[in-house]
């Protein structure tokens, strides 16, 4: 019979290069609130809710913060996959602001990039690009 047993992987780069803060998971549970709710804002928005003004600033602001912290903890993220998709959905959002008739796709390829990326396995997440 084989071996089915679940190993842990272990992580791309080491947490002893990750820096921290006191406070910063807190800082970081509170944006990402803040974010899933502007989210919802301009998904509303667009579905014809309401003004998409708010959601848009809500998850740029705080997706931006969410990010600073991440490159502050990691200058290298920036050169994962994870941060690349977060310079992807920046432009995305920006044709969104831009380009209004495309609003829905690309609304929902940001999701769809978020989704997948964010339960992605740690060594897809922090895959070094260059």
């Amino acid at each position: 019979m084989r071996d089915v047993t679940i190993r842990p992987q272990p992580m791309p780069r080491s947490r002893a290069q990750v820096r921290d803060f006191p406070g910063r998971r807190a800082l970081n549970l509170t944006l990402r609130t803040a974010h899933i709710a502007g989210v919802v804002l301009l998904g509303a928005a667009l579905l014809g809710a309401g003004t998409p003004a708010a959601g848009l600033w809500l998850t740029l602001l705080s997706g931006l913060g969410m990010f600073a912290g991440d490159l502050w903890a990691n200058p290298a993220h920036l050169r994962e996959m994870a941060g690349f998709a977060i310079i992807a959905k920046l432009a995305m959002l920006g044709l969104i602001a831009s380009l209004p008739g495309l609003a829905m796709p690309l609304f929902w390829a940001i999701l769809a990039i978020s989704v997948l990326l964010s339960h992605a396995p740690a060594a897809v997440r922090h895959r070094r690009l260059f």
